[in-house]
């Protein structure tokens, strides 16, 4: 026996075991999304089973594509995971360089900043649309109305009267609506994953050459030009890693949009995939599927950002 046959041997069960667990529901979703797979049919009873009898070769598929929500959902996903990278990133950086810097109590200021982190998804969702996004009982519905009754009780004012006498009275936002609750999701889950790209950005900050920074303010360079030309080159390879890591968890958001619009002119593809699983389980496979596509579409062009990064 050989000295590579024994180590190949002994990982010979993980390997099985690991594809097994990735090919077998890779398998049955393709399988499925390639017959008539409907679980309450009552007049065609047959379509019940995942039979091979039921093949519907790529019915599923253009059901799907020419579903009103699908194209909707998929633009609808790349939105909401972008609004979330870009946010997370630059707030992140942003606290990151604040909380680098030397002052009493960063210990404490660094566990609370982490700590959303480590808050439950669903928590998460319920305590900003009850709580902070609420329009009515929410912290957003009690400072709109404060504000406006600051701005009623300066109308009584001789000279500043007439300017506040001016200003409309402002209404709460409800981001249950179909317009604003996708930027609810953007929000609550900006709120929750920027701790993760604080502690990414800010273990890297501990590693900047500081000797190039004391050279660039003898020869006279602003905070801003060193923020462009070192800091954000150190970064590079952390903010990659960030954003494809925040990438792939995003596009399987659920829970968020579930709580906050219920799929109400908010869905993603999950979300869709849902819908469609509690009865056509051969269009929610199909709807899958393509899911799986698009996230291998945004992970391959993001392992090229950061190999060419690491290159760097």
């Amino acid at each position: 026996m050989t000295n590579r046959t024994l180590p190949r041997l002994l990982q010979a069960p993980a390997v099985v075991v690991l594809l097994i667990w990735m090919l077998v529901p890779l398998g049955m979703t393709l399988f499925f999304s390639f017959i008539r797979y409907v679980l309450n049919s009552l007049s065609r009873p047959e379509w019940t089973r995942p039979s091979i009898e039921n093949w519907r070769g790529w019915g599923n598929y253009n059901f799907v594509l020419e579903n009103k929500d699908f194209w909707f959902a998929v633009s609808n996903s790349v939105v909401i995971v972008g609004g979330i990278i870009v946010l997370t990133v630059i707030l992140g950086l942003a606290i990151a360089i604040l909380v680098n810097r030397t002052f009493p109590g960063r210990g404490i200021v660094r566990v609370f900043l982490i700590s959303p982190f480590f808050v439950m998804p669903a928590v998460n969702a319920v305590l900003w649309i009850n709580m902070i996004l609420d329009p009515v009982l929410g912290l957003q519905g009690l400072a709109v109305n404060g504000l406006n009754e600051i701005v009623a009780g300066l109308r009584d004012f001789p000279i500043l009267g007439a300017f506040f006498s001016l200003w409309p009275e402002i209404e709460p936002i409800s981001f249950r609506a179909t317009q604003t609750s996708a930027l609810a999701v953007i929000i609550m889950v900006t709120w929750q994953w920027t701790p993760f790209a604080v502690l990414i950005f800010l273990t890297s900050l501990q590693s900047e050459d500081q000797q190039q920074k004391e050279a660039a303010v003898l020869d006279g360079a602003s905070a801003w030009a060193m923020f462009i030309n070192l800091t954000i080159p150190h970064l590079a390879r952390p903010i990659a890693i960030v954003v494809m890591i925040q990438a792939i968890f995003h596009l399987s958001l659920y829970a968020e949009i579930e709580i906050v619009s219920r799929g109400n002119g908010n869905k993603n593809l999950p979300y869709l995939i849902g819908e469609f699983a509690t009865n056509n389980i051969g269009a929610a496979s199909a709807t899958g599927i393509f899911a799986v596509i698009l996230a291998n579409i945004v992970a391959i062009f993001l392992l090229r950002m950061v190999g060419k990064s690491l290159m760097n």
